[in-house]
Parts: structure tokens; C-alpha cells; sequence
């Protein structure tokens, strides 16, 4: 009889070992599906944003771009860009932005996109234009890369340091902001720039952020045939900055640029008051009455510059 009863018991655990078994085989079967269907879910999602961003011409874009097209919740949205991190898909250039890896680069984890479209989103909904040192660049107005990107808006935002490349950002007056134009950075997408007449008074209001006095020289001499002489003293007079009108006349009449006219009208506008030619180096060399000008750089090296 105990013979009996220890056999029906192994038995019964035999059943239930077997049972527990293919219970657990059943599941694991089942997760694998969920996870396998999830994967291709996500990577369906994935290849679908990607390709209503190239449909729309954009390669960079934010977490709530990716939100918007897919129509994830934000988090979501989110963990799915992670993922798409890991495969070298995108790079997060920072916190809620992100631009698409070319396919020809594989999964690189480097790449960071073109910087003046990074500019542009980082200005976010502010008006902005590429200004200064950057605009001269795009302007073909220097000889020289430029390592800072240089953006113009009417709202403060601090200057950023993304993949190695500097963004800074000048504050203007919301009256100030005028004389840009769009420029084509890739076939697709464009950014707004200070157009050639502004470019030169910016850079005349601030040599310092533009290689100094002699190279705002070199760039309106190296685009001289493209500008307008009148938008200038247009542009000058909306700006009403002082040392731009003595700087503008001062280079006017050294490369014989604008007639007695025009030139006069500036003069008109000076106060008694000098200003250096280039503010960013010493207070040093003669003073030019005509212009209210201290001439901290000699004509001699500006002259230089139309042989060059």
C-alpha cells in the first residue's frame, strides 16, 4: 500500500515538473513574440520618422518634432530616440535636439550636422540672422575659417558650447533688427544671415567680433562690386551708431567708394567726440579731424589690401 501511494505521488510531481515545463516554454515563446514585435514596431516607427523628415527637407529636428509625427507621447518619443542613439541613427547634439546621421557615415556617434542650422534651432522661435564673423564667412568676405558661430537676436541667450563648436549670441534692439536675408546652406534648408550691407556696419559697430578693423576692411573691399553704397548710408542711418558713420566715411574715402555727396552726409552726422578705428586694439597713432577718428591702424596696411 505505501508502495502504491509513492509511486502515484512521483507520478503527480512528474506531471507537474512536466506541465510547469511547457508553461514555462509557452511563455518564453510568448515574450519573445511581444519583444520581437515590439522591436519591429519601434524600428517601423523609427524608419517612418525618418522619412517624413527627409520628405520635409530636415535633418535637424527636436524631441517634439519626433513627437509631432509619429505620435508617441513625449516620453516615448524619447526612449525612442534613445534607441536609435545606440544604432548611430541620430546624435543627440544636446538635450532635445537631434540631427540624422547620414547613411553613408554608418553609426557614427560624432557627427554633429551642419552648425548653422544648429544655430537656427537654437535660437528656437526668437528672430534671428547670422551676423558678424559668420555672415562674413558665408559672404565669401574673409580668407580665413571661422571657429564661432555668431547669431544676431532681439532675446538674450547665453552663448553654448556644442561638439566643440561656440555659439554665441548678440542681443539687438527689436528696431535694430533689420537688413537679412536667406541663405541656402544645403539644397533643402536655409537659414536667415545679415545681408552684404549689414554685415559690413556690424562688423564696422564691432571689429572685435569680426577679426579686427582690418579684415571688416578686407571684406568690403573683396565684395565692394556687390554693394550698394546707398543701403549702407540707408542701414547707417536706421542704426544711428557713431563710430559706424566715422568708420563707414573713413573706409568710403579711403578706397574711393562714394562721392563728395555721400560722404557728406555722414560728416554731417559726426559729433565731436573720437573713436578709435579698431576699438580692440591700444589708443594709440594720430587723430583724423574729418572723421573724429583715432587711426590705430595705419592707411598704409588698409591700402594694402586692394593689391591683396
Amino acid at each position: 500500500m505505501v508502495v502504491c501511494l509513492t509511486g502515484k505521488r512521483f507520478a503527480f510531481r512528474h506531471q507537474l515538473a512536466y506541465t510547469l515545463c511547457i508553461a514555462l516554454c509557452l511563455l518564453g515563446k510568448l515574450m519573445y513574440r511581444n519583444r520581437n514585435s515590439t522591436l519591429k514596431t519601434s524600428r517601423g516607427r523609427m524608419a517612418s520618422l525618418l522619412a517624413a523628415l527627409y520628405d520635409s527637407a530636415r535633418t535637424t529636428f527636436t524631441t517634439a518634432d519626433a513627437a509631432r509625427i509619429t505620435g508617441l507621447t513625449a516620453p516615448l518619443a524619447s526612449s525612442l530616440l534613445h534607441k536609435a542613439r545606440k544604432r548611430g541613427l541620430v546624435t543627440q547634439i544636446k538635450r532635445g535636439l537631434f540631427v540624422i546621421v547620414p547613411a553613408e557615415l554608418g553609426s557614427s556617434t560624432e557627427y554633429f550636422g551642419n552648425p548653422y542650422l544648429v544655430a537656427r534651432y537654437l535660437a528656437d522661435d526668437t528672430p534671428y540672422f547670422l551676423s558678424h564673423a559668420t555672415a562674413m564667412e558665408l559672404h565669401r568676405m574673409v580668407t580665413q575659417p571661422q571657429f564661432v558661430i555668431f547669431v544676431s537676436s532681439t532675446k538674450r541667450i547665453l552663448r553654448q558650447t556644442l561638439h566643440g563648436t561656440q555659439f554665441r549670441f548678440i542681443l539687438i534692439k527689436p528696431k535694430r533688427f533689420f537688413g537679412h536675408t536667406k541663405h541656402w546652406v544645403t539644397k533643402q534648408e536655409s537659414v536667415e544671415i545679415s545681408d552684404l550691407e549689414r554685415t559690413v556696419l556690424d562688423g564696422l559697430r564691432h571689429p572685435e567680433l569680426c577679426g579686427g578693423i582690418a579684415d571688416v576692411a578686407k571684406g568690403l573691399w573683396m565684395r565692394h562690386t556687390d554693394i550698394s553704397v546707398s543701403k549702407l548710408l540707408d542701414y547707417a542711418k536706421r542704426l544711428r551708431v557713431g563710430s559706424v558713420y566715422r568708420r563707414l566715411g573713413y573706409l568710403l574715402e579711403l578706397f574711393v567708394l562714394a562721392t563728395d555727396a555721400e560722404l557728406q552726409f555722414l560728416r554731417k552726422a559726426l559729433t565731436a567726440t573720437y573713436a578709435p578705428l579698431d576699438p580692440s586694439l591700444p589708443s594709440e597713432g594720430p587723430h583724423l579731424a574729418k572723421w573724429r577718428l583715432q587711426l590705430n591702424v595705419p592707411a598704409e596696411e588698409l591700402l594694402a589690401i586692394r593689391s591683396t
